[in-house]
């Protein structure tokens, strides 16, 4: 019987290995040793078999694209009907950072209570020293 999975580190003979996880493809002109630990799966199939599967992958895309585009319209609804609840949750989970903004002359801070009232203070003393 013909073993199509193999893993690695173990003897294989000559044939095209096919890791699918990483892309990577192994050609053995003789018989020799798989690379990677026993995490790695390779699977032995002919470059043409690979070719043939790639139109049925092609159609497994496009029959499955619709609902790709269901799952975006319902969270795009979802969004607009409990997003601003959301929105106050995602303020406390994650880092008051965006990514897409820039603080080129720096993030405006709030003033604290005392710092207003002393500010607003001294202005009516300097304005009486001018």
């Amino acid at each position: 019987m013909v073993q199509v999975k193999h893993i690695g580190g173990e003897t294989v003979t000559r044939g095209n290995y096919w890791n699918f996880s990483n892309g990577d493809r192994i050609s053995m002109d003789n018989s020799g040793v798989l690379p990677g630990d026993s995490t790695a799966t390779y699977y032995k199939a002919s470059p043409l078999l690979i070719l043939a599967a790639g139109p049925f992958l092609g159609l497994l895309y496009a029959a499955f694209l619709p609902f790709i585009g269901l799952a975006i319209i319902a969270k795009m609804v979802f969004t607009k009907l409990f997003g601003r609840q959301l929105e106050g949750l995602s303020r406390v989970a994650t880092f008051n950072w965006s990514p897409s903004e820039a603080y080129l002359a720096g993030r405006s801070r709030k003033q604290s209570e005392n710092e207003r009232v002393a500010k607003e203070e001294k202005m009516p003393e300097e304005i009486e020293k001018k």
